[in-house]
C-alpha cells in the first residue's frame, strides 16, 4: 500500500535474484503512484478496487497463487525490507525437508537490521504466546517473509486473518499441523513510505 518510492526497485530485485520465480503485486488500492509505476514498468499486478489491509491483500495472494496451480508461494514486502536473494534458499529448505511454511528469521543470526527496542518486545511477546499455544518457538513471528507449500497456500486462500495477521496465520498453521521452520535471513530497514504499524497501532496488534 502506497509504495511508490520502493516497488520499482522490489521488483527489479526479484528479477535479478530470483529470475526462477514469477510474481505478481498486490496493489491494495494505493492512493499515490504505484499502480501507475506498476504499470509504466510493464509489472504484472492485481489493484484491488477497495483497501482490504495487510491480510486482505496477502490473501489475494494467496487465492491467485492456488487458482494458477503454484506448488509454492513466497510474500514479500514492496517495502524494500526484504531480500530477495534468499528466495531461492527457502524453496530449496521447504523442498528438502518437506515442510508446509518458511519464515525467514533475522533473529536467528542477528544480522542486519533488527527492528527498534519497542517492536522486538512485541515480537518477543508473540514468540512465546505462539509458544504457550502450539509448543512451538518462532523467533520472528512478525516476519512477512515467508514460503508457502500447496497445501497451506489452499488454507490460506480461503481463511486467512485480516488485522495484522503473520503471528496469527502462523499460530492457525501450527494448529491446523503443519509443519512450520524459519531459516535465518538478513532484512534491511524500510527504504521508503510509511509502515502501517504506529505505536498506538503497536498496543493494538498485541492485544
Amino acid at each position: 500500500y502506497n509504495e511508490s518510492a520502493s516497488i520499482e526497485k522490489t521488483v527489479l530485485e526479484i528479477e535479478r535474484y530470483a529470475p526462477e520465480f514469477d510474481y505478481m503485486i498486490i496493489n491494495d488500492c494505493s492512493t499515490d503512484h504505484t499502480e501507475e509505476i506498476c504499470r509504466k514498468n510493464g509489472f504484472p499486478v492485481i489493484s484491488l478496487p477497495v483497501n482490504l489491509g495487510i491480510g486482505g491483500a496477502v490473501q489475494t495472494g494467496y487465492r491467485y497463487a492456488l487458482e494458477k496451480g503454484y506448488d509454492m508461494a513466497v510474500q514479500v514486502d514492496g517495502d524494500g525490507q526484504h531480500d530477495p536473494a534468499f528466495l531461492n534458499k527457502m524453496a530449496d529448505h521447504l523442498e528438502q525437508h518437506d515442510l508446509d511454511m518458511v519464515i525467514g528469521s533475522r533473529f536467528i543470526e542477528k544480522k542486519g537490521f533488527q527492528s527498534s527496542g519497542m517492536r522486538r518486545i512485541g515480537i518477543h511477546y508473540f514468540t512465546q504466546l505462539i509458544r504457550l499455544l502450539t509448543g512451538k518457538v518462532i523467533t520472528d513471528p512478525t516476519s512477512g517473509l515467508r514460503m508457502a507449500g500447496r497445501s497451506v497456500i489452499k488454507m490460506f486462500a480461503y481463511n486467512y486473518p485480516v488485522d495484522y495477521p503473520e503471528p496469527e496465520s502462523v499460530t492457525f498453521a501450527l494448529r491446523h499441523g503443519k509443519k512450520v521452520e524459519e531459516i535465518p535471513v538478513v532484512m534491511r530497514e524500510r527504504s521508503g513510505g510509511v509502515s502501517s504499524i504506529s505505536m498506538t497501532k503497536s498496543v493494538y496488534y498485541m492485544i
